[in-house]
């Protein structure tokens, strides 16, 4: 072989070398590195309890009228209710007594700062029931619906349910978290028993339930006792409730 492609040859393999060793990656300096890893847990329930809302409003020209047929009705309603769930807790809320003007009211003349004379009186009041008894819910809503308005109903977990799943909770959480630290040291070329967890901080871990809106007012007719009727028992879904919690945890590497 002539010396020129020797020294083409020898060229050629250095150059290919060179190219393959430029490809190849270098190896991360990952002793004593830091990683923040966060990490999330669920777990999900079905729901046991229930909080409904009815409420009763009347109108009348005499507000001392108005407001004995809402006394009248939710007494009736309150006692309904205790007979239909007696485990049930009930809390009585929001009395209120509105003045009603007409919506149009001319002013006499001379006379145009003079106030507005109300026409007629509203009175309501709302009655809140929480209960775990869900088999009894459609029979016992029916009943107080004969003489008070369903306001509204919302689902959820009961505090002895929501303790029990805590434990299920903070393991399903910490499992995601040992979960990417393995993932991370794969990732980084290193063994897992080389990542020792320096801090774990389960925050937000209280702040999973969300404040249900408060429902707005729902008017109702007034009407006399003697209107009342029977109510065809609605139909209820009561769905499940997840429970989230997020953790960070600090792993450092040997």
């Amino acid at each position: 072989m002539s010396r020129s492609r020797k020294l083409m040859l020898s060229s050629l393999l250095a150059a290919t070398g060179f190219a393959a060793h430029a490809q190849a990656p270098a190896p991360a300096l990952s002793s004593g590195t830091l990683v923040i890893v966060p990490a999330y847990g669920e777990v999900k329930h079905a729901n046991d309890q229930v909080r409904i809302t009815f409420n009763v409003e009347e109108q009348d020209k005499d507000k001392a009228a108005a407001a004995s047929r809402v006394n009248l009705k939710m007494k009736q309603g309150t006692d309904i209710l205790k007979r239909q769930d007696p485990q049930a807790i009930l809390q009585t809320r929001g009395y209120y007594t509105y003045p009603v003007y007409p919506e149009d009211q001319p002013q006499p003349r001379g006379n145009a700062n003079k106030p507005r004379q109300p026409t007629g009186w509203r009175v309501g009041q709302y009655l809140d029931a929480t209960t775990t008894n869900l088999n009894n819910l459609p029979k016992t809503v029916a009943a107080v619906q004969s003489v008070l308005g369903l306001n509204g109903l919302y689902f959820g977990l009961s505090d002895a349910t929501s303790k029990k799943l805590d434990d299920q909770r903070i393991a399903a959480t910490y499992q995601n978290l040992t979960e990417r630290i393995t993932s991370i040291a794969h990732a980084m070329g290193r063994n897992v028993s080389d990542a020792v967890i320096d801090t774990v901080d389960f925050e937000g871990s209280g702040n999973y339930a969300q404040e249900a809106a408060a429902p707005k007012a729902m008017m109702m007719r007034a009407a006399s006792m003697s209107d009342a009727a029977p109510v065809e028992e609605p139909s209820f879904e009561p769905g499940e409730t997840t429970l989230n919690m997020r953790v960070v945890g600090k792993v450092r590497f040997k």
